[in-house]
Parts: structure tokens; sequence; C-alpha cells
């Protein structure tokens, strides 16, 4: 990783650590993440504005995994951890292939609805969080 990758996903993590804080996201909030994340950071704030990113929880070890919708007219939920991995074609492609992104747009959706409260919340046993792991 590049001391300027470093320097980026730095100042992001402070970023996300104010979010969270405030339970909010401000204008200079989301300015600098735009800077850093470019066009995926707008996409992201539209997924979590039309509610398309969900939490779920396994119990009881209290486990939890975001399914976040895609853009395209299918609709599909991609599995993601957000600060480590998502199963859409754009985090392999341009996240780790590339890498000419930083972070997918879902990772970012579920960073923002998680550090503003804004997703939905499921819980399940943790052996159906696990099969859906497994059936990735």
């Amino acid at each position: 990783m590049s001391a300027a990758t470093s320097v980026s996903l730095a100042v992001a993590d402070a970023v996300w650590a104010e979010i969270r804080s405030a339970g909010r996201a401000s204008d200079e909030h989301l300015s600098i993440l735009e800077t850093l994340f470019g066009k995926n950071m707008l996409r992201a704030c539209k997924i979590v504005d039309e509610r398309g990113v969900r939490r779920v929880t396994g119990a009881p070890s209290g486990r939890s995994v975001f399914l976040v919708l895609g853009e395209s007219k299918r609709k599909e939920e991609y599995l993601c951890f957000p600060e480590h991995l998502c199963t859409c074609y754009s985090f392999f492609y341009d996240v780790v292939g590339r890498g000419e992104q930083l972070s997918c747009k879902h990772q970012l959706a579920a960073r923002l609805a998680e550090a503003v409260g804004e997703h939905q919340e499921v819980e399940v046993k943790d052996e159906e969080l696990a099969n859906m792991l497994v059936n990735l």
C-alpha cells in the first residue's frame, strides 16, 4: 500500500469516526469523503437515501454483515464487510484488481448507513448467518 493510500484511508477513518460520534454527516464530512472516494461516495449516498442497507446480525454471537442493494435494474444485494470486502464486481475489479478505488460504493453505503443509523436491522440465528456466508 502506498503512502498516499495510507494517508487517504487514515483521513477517511477519522471522518467516519466524527460522523459516528455526531450521529450525522455534515456537508463538510461528505465533501471530504467525496474528495477521497469520488463518484462512489455519491452513489453510496443514493443507496443510503433509498434505504438500501441492511445489517444482518447473528444471535447470540452478535456478529454482523451488511447486505447492500446495487443500483442496477436487477436490484442485486451484495454481501459486504464495510472495511474489508464486498461481493460486487467493482470491488474485485476496481479495488483489488486495478487498485483504482479505495472502496466500492456498497462498502461506503454500509459505513455511512451504520454511522448515521440509517440501516435496517435484521436478526437471525448464528447458523443462518453462517449459511449466508457459506453460500457466497
